[in-house]
């Protein structure tokens, strides 16, 4: 999560999109919910370094709950959103105060809250920074399948780590994962024969294209919704 890329295109917070959802405190941490609070399971969408507001993120924890689930968005990085905007912001500081490991114990709390309402199965998906977290969750955390779209600076001795079936999305045109290194990601989780897993580059796309897209450009749109169908269809098949 060091690359330019990962802060091109910041969402506008001032949109007035809010979703149909509702924000709530859930394990300690104020969250975005949507779905119906009766269904048995449960999504954790993990934000990017842009927080728990990007419009595009609430848009797409209301279409997967849609589909049944109920889906969480918690605020992991507490309001403290990465601010290109202001000239005195401390990059470096930023990263030491939210480090995924820390985020990944937060949400903990959260999982155990799921539980609590009757949730039997969770799924995870992160964006950028958020599949960092959710690679740390993935290996520590009582979830049944993870998404990793875009995803930052995650080792493969991590990924080795992973205890449930993980599917990885990845753009064309990304530093941190370019086409050669998801190539060699697939073959390696491929071994894997205990969790299935399941890569795929989208062709003619940048990192953070699922969240950060423009939703006046009809060719990004239906990139960004090709892969939001490939994450819920994932999540259909393992979260059950």
């Amino acid at each position: 999560m060091s690359s330019p890329q990962c802060f091109q295109n910041p969402p506008n917070l001032n949109s007035g999109i809010h979703g149909v959802g509702t924000v709530q405190e859930l394990g300690g941490l104020k969250s975005y919910v949507t779905g119906s609070p009766d269904s048995n399971l449960a999504l954790i969408l993990v934000s990017d370094v842009f927080g728990y507001e990007a419009p595009n993120l609430r848009k797409l924890a209301d279409k997967v709950a849609a589909a049944g689930f109920l889906v969480v968005v918690p605020d992991l990085l507490y309001g403290d959103y990465f601010d290109l905007d202001n000239p005195q912001f401390d990059r470096e500081a930023w990263r030491k105060a939210h480090r995924p490991d820390k985020a990944c114990e937060d949400t903990k709390p959260i999982i155990a809250a799921l539980k609590s309402l009757g949730v039997k199965a969770i799924g995870a998906a992160g964006f950028c920074w958020g599949g960092i977290v959710v690679v740390k969750m993935a290996i520590s955390c009582d979830i049944q399948a993870a998404v990793i779209l875009h995803p930052g600076l995650v080792t493969e001795n991590e990924l080795n780590e992973v205890k449930v079936p993980l599917a990885i999305l990845g753009a064309e045109i990304d530093n941190h994962f370019p086409p050669e290194k998801l190539k060699e990601v697939e073959e390696f989780l491929s071994a894997k024969v205990e969790y299935e897993s399941f890569v795929k580059l989208y062709p003619g796309v940048t990192h953070g294209w699922t969240v950060r897209y423009n939703v006046d450009d009809e060719a990004a749109v239906k990139s960004a919704e090709e892969a939001h169908d490939d994450m819920l269809n994932w999540f259909i098949k393992h979260v059950k």
